[in-house]
C-alpha cells in the first residue's frame, strides 16, 4: 500500500508554486498525495476564473487529490491581506473535525501566512502522524516587514503562536543556512537536531534556452511585449520574473534605468503583483518607459524562454534583515536556465553568486552602483558567467538529489 502524504499550504496549482512540482515528484515516486489548500487567488487578489465558494471545490492534477476549503481572497488592501490570512486557518478548522482523510505524514509548505500551519498542526496531534514543515518565510519576522507593524500586542502572540508550531514538528526544513540559526536560535529554542537546511530546488523545464528556441517556444504570440521582446535583437535586456510585490525591492529599476541614460539596455518584466501598478507609475514618472518591457504572468513551464531571449537575470529585496537571510527560489530558476546574475542584494543572495562566481552584486536599493555595474559588466559576460550558474546549480540544487534527501526522512 502507497503511503499517504497529506500537505497542508495555502497556495497550490494553479497558483505558481514550488510545492507543485514537490507534489507530483512524490505522486510519480507512488506516494499517495492529497492536498488541503484554498481557493487560488495569488497574486491577483481575485479567485482564478473557474475558481469559486461553490466550484472546483474539488480536483485532481497529475495525480494530485486537491481539496480546496474556503477562504476570503487577498485584494489589494492590507484589510483583505488579514482576512485571506485568517480565514484559511477559520476554515481548516472546521475541515478538521469532519474529515475522514487519513495520512501516514503531514507536511507543510509555509510561505506567509505562517497561521496555515495551525491545520496541520491539529491534525497530526488527532491523528498521532509525524509532522513536516518547510518554511519559506519566517513569522513574525516577516509580519514586521510586510505591514510594518512592532506593536507587542500583535507580535507576541504570533511568537507564541510559531513557537508551538514549531514544537508541534518532528523535523523542521528551511532554505536557507541563516534561517537555521534564526530558527534554532530563538528565545524559545528549537532543538538543533531537528533543523535542516534543504535549498529549494528548480523543477526540471527549467534549462537553457538559445535565443532559436526560445522563439520557437514565444513566436506564436499575440501579445504585443512578446513581440517587441523577440524584436529586439540589439539592446542588452536584463529579465525579473515572478511575483512583483513590496519586498522584490523593484523600485531600484527605474531610478537605474533614469541613470543608465543612452546605454542600450531595456528591463524585461514578466509578471504580476501588488506592487506592479505603483512600479508602472514609477517608470512613466521617471520617463523611462522605453527601457522597459512589460509582460504579464505567464506559465511557469514558458519562463525560460522569455530568460532565453535575454542577456541576463536580475534578483532584488527590500533592505532588511530578514532578506539578507533569504536564498530566492528564482535565484535557482535563473542558475538552472545559465543566465547570468545581476543583483541587488547581501547575505544569502550575495554569498551564492559569489561562490558560483555567475554574475554581480550590489548593495540594495542602489541606483547608481547598479547602473554602473550594468555599464561596466564586460562584452563576453554572459559566455563567461552563464555557464558557471548552470555548473553551480546542477551540484547543489537539482530536483533528484534534494527530493531523495528529503525521502530520507520518511523513510526513519
Amino acid at each position: 500500500m502507497s503511503k499517504r502524504i497529506l500537505v497542508i499550504c495555502q497556495y497550490f496549482y494553479p497558483e505558481q508554486f514550488r510545492i507543485n512540482d514537490i507534489c507530483t515528484e512524490w505522486v510519480q515516486r507512488g506516494y499517495d498525495v492529497t492536498v488541503l489548500t484554498g481557493i487560488p487567488n495569488y497574486p491577483q487578489g481575485k479567485f482564478y476564473k473557474g475558481y469559486g465558494l461553490f466550484k472546483n471545490r474539488k480536483e485532481t492534477w497529475n495525480g494530485i487529490k486537491i481539496i480546496r476549503i474556503p477562504l476570503i481572497p487577498r485584494g489589494h488592501s492590507p484589510i483583505g491581506l488579514v482576512l485571506n490570512y485568517f480565514s484559511f486557518p477559520i476554515s481548516g478548522f472546521f475541515w478538521n473535525i469532519f474529515t475522514r482523510i487519513q495520512a501516514d505524514y503531514v507536511f507543510m509548505f509555509e510561505t506567509s501566512p505562517m497561521t496555515q500551519c495551525k491545520i496541520g498542526v491539529r491534525y497530526a496531534k488527532k491523528h498521532r502522524a509525524p509532522l513536516y514543515l518547510y518554511v519559506q518565510d519566517l513569522w513574525p519576522e516577516n509580519v514586521e516587514i510586510v505591514t510594518g507593524i512592532h506593536n507587542p500586542l500583535i507580535i507576541k502572540p504570533i511568537d507564541r503562536m510559531v513557537d508551538k508550531i514549531y514544537k508541534a514538528c518532528n523535523e523542521i526544513f528551511v532554505t536557507s543556512p541563516s534561517f537555521v540559526e534564526a530558527v534554532v536560535n530563538r528565545k524559545v529554542p528549537v532543538p538543533r537536531e531537528k533543523v535542516h537546511y534543504w535549498p529549494q530546488y528548480a523543477e526540471d523545464f527549467y534549462n537553457v534556452l538559445d535565443r532559436e528556441a526560445s522563439i520557437k517556444e514565444l513566436g506564436d504570440s499575440d501579445d504585443d511585449s512578446i513581440k517587441e521582446l523577440i524584436a529586439d535583437n540589439t539592446s542588452m535586456k536584463i529579465a525579473f520574473t515572478g511575483n512583483i510585490g513590496y519586498a522584490q525591492g523593484l523600485e531600484v529599476l527605474p531610478k537605474t534605468a533614469k541613470l543608465l541614460g543612452d546605454t542600450n539596455v531595456k528591463f524585461v518584466i514578466v509578471g504580476d503583483g501588488r506592487y506592479k501598478s505603483k512600479l508602472v507609475f514609477e517608470i512613466e514618472e521617471l520617463g523611462v518607459r522605453d527601457k522597459f518591457i512589460l509582460i504579464d504572468r505567464q506559465p511557469a513551464e514558458k519562463i525560460p524562454a522569455f530568460l532565453g531571449l535575454c542577456d541576463a537575470a536580475f534578483i532584488s529585496f527590500m533592505d532588511t534583515q530578514l532578506f539578507t537571510w533569504t536564498i530566492p527560489a528564482k535565484l535557482q530558476s535563473y542558475m538552472a536556465c545559465g543566465m547570468p546574475i545581476i543583483a541587488s542584494a547581501k547575505g544569502e543572495t550575495e554569498r551564492v553568486i559569489k561562490d558560483a562566481d555567475c554574475g554581480v552584486c550590489v548593495d540594495i536599493g542602489n541606483a547608481e552602483k547598479l547602473a554602473e555595474a550594468i555599464k561596466n559588466l564586460p562584452d563576453s559576460y554572459k559566455n563567461m558567467y552563464g555557464p558557471k550558474a548552470r555548473k553551480y546549480f546542477e551540484t547543489n540544487f537539482t530536483k533528484k538529489k534534494l527530493i531523495d534527501e528529503f525521502e530520507k526522512y520518511y523513510r526513519q
